[in-house]
Order: C-alpha cells, then sequence, then structure tokens
C-alpha cells in the first residue's frame, strides 16, 4: 500500500472527523444507542483535541528506519529549538516498531534491535522532557508495512498495553483488514481504550487517495473534538520549493488539520524553521473558534479558501496553483463579510498589517505554485 498517498481522515465512530478517547472515566460514557455528538461531549471532558493536535511523526521522512535513538533526539530537537513552545507536543512513533510476532502471551512486542530499551523507557524520556508519546498500530492483521501485527482481534489487550506504557496517541490504520467496514472495527478500539486507564488521543485512519481537496469536502466535520486529518506535513523534507511549502503549511493551517511535521527536526533549514514556526499561522490553526476554512470560489487554477475565526475575524487564502502568476481577487460576498465592511487585513506571512483598507473585496498578485495569506479584521 502507498501510505505515502493515504489521507488519514480522522474518525469519531460513526463519522468522518477525529475524537479523543478518553481512557481515565470510562462510566462517564453514554450509554449504548445515544448519538455520536453525545458521545463527542462525553469524551471532550478529557481536555483532549480542544485544537488540531502538533507535534511529529516519523514516517514521512524515517519510514521504517526509526529506532529508540531518533525519537530522543527528535524529542531533544523540538525543546531547543523552542517548537515545544509553540504546542509541537507529541512524538508519534509510526510503523515498523515491533516484532512480527507477539509474545506466548499475545503482547506487542518493541523490535529489540531498534527499541531495546522498551517504549516505556522511552515514554518516561520524551515525558521528561515535557512531550507526549504516541504509538501505530492498525485495526487489520498486519500493519501497513507488513513488519509487525494489527491489533484486530487483540484490542483490549493492546489497549492495556499502550496505556501501561504511557502512550498518549494512537495512530490507527486500516491496512489488512478483515473486509468488515471500519465503523465496526474502529470502535472496538474506542471502547478498549476507554477502559484502559490512560487518556489517549485516538487518531483513526481511512485511507483514501486524494487529499486536501478531499479533506475540504468533510469541513464541516470538523470542530473541537474533531479534526479532519490530510496526513503528516511534508515541510523540510525536499520535493518542493519554499513558497510551495509556504503554500502546503498554509493550506493544512486553514483546514484545522493536525500540524504534524514529518521532516527531521533534527537539521532543520533556517527556511524550514521559519514556516513551522510563524505563530501568526498556528495561531490560525490553533483558533478556539475551530472551524475549517473552505473553498469558496475557484477559476481555474486560482482558489479562494475562507474560514471564520474567533473575534468576529475571517482567514483568506488566495492559491494560485498555475505555472505563471495570477491576480487573485477575495469577495466578500464570497467569504461571508457584509459588503458594506471596512477591512483590515493582516498578511501572516509578511507579518504586516495593510495600509489600505479594503471594502468589498481584496485583491493581491500571486506568484506560481504560492499563496497569500490574510486575517480580515471589520473596522467599520
Amino acid at each position: 500500500m502507498e501510505r505515502s498517498r493515504d489521507v488519514c481522515v480522522v474518525v469519531a465512530v460513526l463519522m468522518l472527523c477525529s475524537m479523543m478517547v478518553s481512557t481515565a472515566s470510562p462510566m462517564s460514557m453514554p450509554e449504548a444507542g445515544n448519538s455520536n455528538e453525545e458521545l463527542r461531549r462525553s469524551l471532550l471532558a478529557n481536555g483532549l483535541g480542544l485544537t488540531p493536535q502538533m507535534g511529529w511523526n516519523s514516517w514521512n521522512h524515517f519510514n521504517c528506519k526509526v529506532d529508540e535513538k531518533v525519537i530522543k533526539e527528535t524529542a531533544d530537537a523540538l525543546v531547543s529549538t523552542g517548537l515545544a513552545k509553540l504546542g509541537y507536543i507529541y512524538v508519534n512513533i509510526d510503523d515498523c516498531w515491533a516484532e512480527m510476532h507477539r509474545d506466548a502471551k499475545g503482547n506487542l512486542l518493541p523490535k529489540n534491535s531498534t527499541f531495546p530499551s522498551g517504549i516505556k523507557a522511552l515514554a518516561d524520556y520524551v515525558h521528561s522532557k515535557g512531550l507526549k508519546l504516541g504509538i501505530y498500530s492498525d485495526a487489520g492483521q498486519f500493519t501497513c508495512s507488513k513488519t509487525m501485527p494489527g491489533s484486530l482481534g487483540h484490542e483490549e489487550q493492546d489497549a492495556k498495553t499502550f496505556a501501561s506504557w504511557g502512550i498518549d496517541y494512537l495512530k490507527y490504520d486500516n491496512c489488512y483488514n478483515d473486509g468488515t467496514k471500519p465503523t465496526v472495527r474502529y470502535p472496538v478500539m474506542t471502547r478498549a481504550l476507554t477502559k484502559a486507564g490512560r487518556p489517549i488521543f485516538f487518531s483513526l485512519c481511512e485511507c483514501m487517495l486524494s487529499i486536501i481537496d478531499l479533506n475540504e469536502v468533510y469541513a464541516d466535520l470538523a470542530r473541537p473534538g474533531g479534526w479532519n486529518d490530510p496526513d503528516m506535513l511534508e515541510v523540510g523534507n525536499g520535493g518542493m520549493k519554499n513558497n510551495e511549502y509556504i503554500a502546503h503549511f498554509s493550506l493544512w493551517a486553514i483546514s484545522k488539520a493536525p500540524l504534524l511535521l514529518g521532516c527531521d527536526v533534527r537539521n532543520l533549514t533556517k527556511e524550514t524553521f521559519n514556516i513551522i514556526s510563524n505563530q501568526e499561522v498556528i495561531a490560525v490553526n490553533q483558533d478556539s473558534l475551530g472551524i475549517q476554512a473552505k473553498k469558496v470560489r475557484m477559476e481555474g487554477n486560482s482558489e479562494i479558501w475562507a474560514g471564520p475565526l474567533s473575534g468576529s475575524r475571517v482567514v483568506l487564502v488566495l492559491l494560485n496553483r498555475a505555472t505563471v502568476p495570477h491576480s487573485i481577487t477575495g469577495n466578500w460576498d464570497d467569504i461571508g463579510i457584509p459588503e458594506s465592511s471596512v477591512i483590515e487585513a493582516r498578511d501572516v506571512w509578511e507579518h504586516k498589517t495593510l495600509e489600505t483598507r479594503f471594502v468589498g473585496n481584496l485583491t493581491a498578485n500571486v506568484e506560481p505554485h504560492s499563496c497569500k495569506m490574510f486575517v480580515l479584521k471589520p473596522i467599520a
């Protein structure tokens, strides 16, 4: 399976969105038959997922070549670079961390060649840095790499194991399953985690080919308690120009996607660091209103994306997918601003408030494969 092209749409039991699973107080769970919205509200009490999660995941850069040294050094780097203080607190081990076979009691075994100290010791180290440790499994017989067992049929046992190790985040994939629907298999792990005795963020993955365009289709499902997840960030991994990385990070931010770094944070270039540490863009992603932006207009290769923010503000992204520059206009009637409103525009990549006051629309020249990102604030 081409996991690099998967879209991890974080699912809440029966809906295409994410849900945080509190394993600390199973008695607070609603009775069977109650709505998914009641379940979401119940699980929100644990405080997880009020805003999209931020951190790092091993897969995009390291694939299966991950070990405890990489995880420890990544945790160190998140702290030393200041990224942890900006909110990047999850250090997530992806696929390939376990032995191919379980032990005699059916327990998952950390791979001795790459995690000789065990996951519990690694979690203790990560926690000592003020960070959280994530791990990976699958709702199938094997994980997507087919190098380790999945959790199908072992959900309760594995949930207890993860909790005993001090795991804070579980990414749960959908490879090599038995053919039953994810909406049947995923709730089994949900229930197992609620009984495991530890709050664990539960990220459920449904494999799909499109990314940001598909993510936009499910925008109405994203809000505090659940976020659509177009997968880890590629910023800093090579293959794109700086302007393309900026557009990539901008779209993930306005889509309220989890900001999970996929590069080697131990060796960041200045350009990469400046993108992923942009506090104004991060603030849009982490805005308390929690409403995902949508594509409100498309004209050829020019796209206008917009979404509401707290304080009656609006985020506006003008995206140019073309190979030549374009002048792109965002009209107030497209983005939900009263036509007569006088707007102050803040360019969050240039870190400056524009001197012009805008009425009716805002137009900007956008370079090829680039975007302009503004926070719009009504002043009259």
